[in-house]
């Protein structure tokens, strides 16, 4: 079933927290300063958490439910998620 929109604003097809998610996730990246790029982040968090809410597959479910956890990572500094070399490595584990 494709996209259909009723005149009253009701929609069948498509999850509209995911568009919200992904939106705010390139506003994320595309921040001025860090308090912006924080706040971004925790939205596209929110906004993932309602799409995993109102999905029907656990495939689904699952993917938004990480890429909510992921966002809140990216929006507390979390090192290994961001990929900044700020975070000590243990010598021991590289080859």
């Amino acid at each position: 079933m494709g996209w259909l929109r009723y005149p009253n604003g009701m929609s069948f097809g498509r999850n509209p927290h995911v568009a919200r998610a992904e939106a705010a996730e390139q506003k994320a990246e595309a921040a001025a300063d860090d308090a912006a790029r924080v706040l971004a982040h925790r939205e596209a968090a929110r906004e993932w958490d309602r799409a995993s809410a109102r999905e029907a597959q656990a495939k689904k479910k699952r993917e938004y439910e990480e890429n909510a956890v992921r966002q809140r990572a990216l929006a507390d500094g979390d090192p290994i998620v961001d990929g900044s070399t700020d975070a000590p490595v243990d010598p021991r584990l590289m080859n």
